[in-house]
């Protein structure tokens, strides 16, 4: 049974909850990534996630400061995860479900990882990538 951590990539980096709306976006470009986990200040606890979406909607379009506007204080929805030993059918299932192409992964509550559709596309059979990006899409 192939789990969660086997289709994962391992490395993630967390923008802080006290991090500003400009760093997190500099991150982003420096990563060459459209999302971030976000962990506590004081801790590596998983408390979000953070898009460049968000920044444009939640920031920049509604006139904020992006030097002083801080990522806790983006609105979260409620935060989709995989747990680190769990079947893929089960995270991929959730994927779809939930619409989402980069799911976060933890071990007893700390980030270990994130799952995404390239993930899924190099390391999964070519329909399974197929399956999850359409239900992404509709």
């Amino acid at each position: 049974m192939a789990t969660a951590r086997d289709l994962m990539h391992t490395g993630c980096t967390c923008v802080k909850s006290n991090d500003t709306a400009a760093n997190a976006a500099r991150m982003m470009a420096e990563m060459d990534v459209g999302s971030m986990p976000i962990c506590g200040a004081d801790d590596d606890k998983l408390h979000g996630m953070v898009t460049d979406r968000d920044l444009v909607l939640h920031v920049m379009a509604k006139g904020h400061d992006a030097e002083t506007y801080t990522v806790d204080q983006l609105p979260q929805g409620h935060l989709i995860l995989a747990d680190a030993n769990e079947d893929v059918d089960i995270t991929m299932a959730k994927m779809k479900e939930h619409h989402i192409s980069r799911l976060p992964v933890i071990d007893n509550h700390r980030l270990v990882g994130i799952i995404t559709l390239a993930d899924i596309a190099n390391r999964m059979p070519e329909t399974a990538a197929g399956d999850v990006l359409s239900s992404i899409k509709a």
